[in-house]
């Protein structure tokens, strides 16, 4: 009988570590939380990268399209004055 008992015990013991308590759920919860934020924060790190990038890129093609202007021939013929 006591080996019986002990045994029902140990199977009801086993099937209540089994199942999730509400503090176990709120820790996960929690974590879950702190997970989300920080892949929030990293995208809008992301995104502002991006920006700092493209900002970079259209200065450099604004600097480029001004050394560019500053080779090309002139378009209206240079006249030679008059003697």
């Amino acid at each position: 009988m006591k080996k019986v008992l002990f045994l029902a015990l140990a199977a009801i013991s086993f099937s209540f570590a089994s199942c999730d308590s509400k503090t176990e759920d709120a820790v996960e919860n929690s974590a879950d939380n702190v997970e989300e934020a920080g892949e929030m924060k990293a995208d809008a790190m992301e995104e502002k990268a991006d920006m700092v990038r493209d900002s970079a890129d259209a200065k450099s093609d604004a600097m480029e399209n001004s050394a560019d202007a500053m080779d090309a021939p002139a378009t209206a013929p240079a006249t030679v004055p008059a003697q």
